[in-house]
């Protein structure tokens, strides 16, 4: 087929990848804008447009997909499909009526759970026993469109947002290579969305901010979760302290130490081994295993420990 493919991050690049060793005749590149990075601000590609140049494939990085201008690049490429990966524009109708076989998407959920901009990483904090990849029919509206196929994965007990978009970016290109095989073949079929709708919005790094109000296991999750960006963090001594490891110790398990947690508030430090650190939280405490202080590499919290000195009362806020 002829196709135009529209995505932007890491997400994007394996099932552009698919796409080409699977013989289809990518006619064009849609992504978004180059950005500066680091200190330096140099401009830097996005890597589906990286991926694109290493196959000398026209690349198209407009301001607007709504735009006169886009629609009728698109309409110039004549494509029989437009498949599209975490691109980071809503297609207008204009253009999602060009291609023969429409736009497929290729999205990281069980559909109609976890719509929008950061379904991976929001499963993993809703403690999803599942994921998958949903290659979709677009429509007009927010991740509203037919479902044409679909690939569930189990989360494992200590899966990651990084881990988990690992394994769903794999699946992507596989799965929509045969979305497109079955259209070709007149087999698809597209399937109205049903059930509860949740949604999943952009990532920011002040959703990292714990909050030891809450439950130990909502925290933990949120720690997987937001691992490794925008990453979880806390702030000891007024210095902010990034947690990347933790676990659950319930309360009963330290009343028999002997600790008494009616003296401590949440966020209070309770307990110091050797090797981990045991915070009160609004439901049994939160062992921290790995941490990242401010200004330094990751390291696993008996490390930390064995430089600084830490003892119950101290607070992390």
């Amino acid at each position: 087929m002829r196709i135009v493919y529209m995505g932007t991050p890491d997400f994007a690049v394996p099932a552009l990848v698919a796409l080409i060793e699977a013989g289809h005749e990518i006619v064009g590149v849609v992504t978004q804008k180059d950005k500066p990075k680091g200190r330096g601000g140099k401009m830097q590609f996005p890597p589906v447009k990286e991926e694109a140049v290493k196959h000398d494939i026209e690349v198209f990085q407009p301001d607007r997909m709504k735009d006169a201008d886009s629609i009728e690049w698109v309409k110039r490429k004549n494509p029989d499909a437009i498949v599209v990966a975490a691109f980071g524009q809503i297609l207008p109708k204009e253009v999602l009526d060009i291609p023969k076989y429409g736009c497929l998407n290729i999205h990281a959920s069980l559909l109609p759970r976890l719509r929008g901009a950061a379904p991976i990483q929001q499963a993993v904090i809703d403690g999803d026993s599942e994921s998958g990849i949903t290659i979709m029919q677009m429509d007009e509206g927010l991740d509203t469109g037919d479902i044409l196929l679909v690939k569930k994965v189990k989360l494992a007990k200590d899966e990651t947002g990084g881990s988990l978009f690992e394994k769903l970016s794999l699946m992507g290109g596989p799965l929509v290579c045969e979305a497109l095989s079955k259209a070709e073949k007149g087999e698809l079929t597209r399937t109205p969305q049903s059930g509860e709708t949740s949604y999943a919005g952009m990532l920011n790094k002040k959703m990292g901010h714990i909050d030891f109000s809450k439950s130990a296991e909502l925290i933990e999750r949120l720690v997987r979760g937001l691992n490794p960006w925008p990453s979880a963090y806390s702030y000891l001594d007024g210095k902010l302290i990034k947690i990347w490891e933790c676990s659950i110790a319930e309360d009963s398990l330290l009343e028999e130490e002997g600790i008494n947690l009616s003296e401590y508030e949440q966020g209070d430090i309770v307990k110091v081994s050797k090797d981990y650190i045991y915070v009160k939280t609004g439901k049994d405490n939160l062992i921290i295993k790995s941490i990242q202080p401010e200004g330094k590499k990751r390291m696993d919290t008996g490390a930390f420990l064995r430089g600084c000195k830490l003892e119950p009362g101290m607070k992390l806020a």
